[in-house]
């Protein structure tokens, strides 16, 4: 498990883009990433998967030194 707390966080603006297209509110984003599942894959990926009532929402991020890139967001 990541301690977020430790990183900075970068969200790029075709996260956001992305989001809106998908339905998916900031307020989602945030929720997601503070406390949703994180499941690691390959050398420096990691996801954050968090189910609301409708819909889930997963976070793809990529760790680079001390920062933790969110590069697209999906509804799942």
């Amino acid at each position: 498990m990541v301690n977020i707390h430790a990183y900075d966080l970068e969200i790029k603006r075709h996260v956001f883009i992305r989001a809106v297209q998908r339905g998916i509110h900031p307020d989602m984003i945030e929720s997601t990433i503070k406390g949703g599942k994180q499941i690691k894959f390959g050398k420096n990926r990691i996801k954050f998967v968090k189910k609301f009532s409708r819909l889930s929402v997963i976070c793809v991020d990529e760790i680079i030194g001390n920062t933790i890139r969110i590069v697209t967001i999906e509804r799942g």
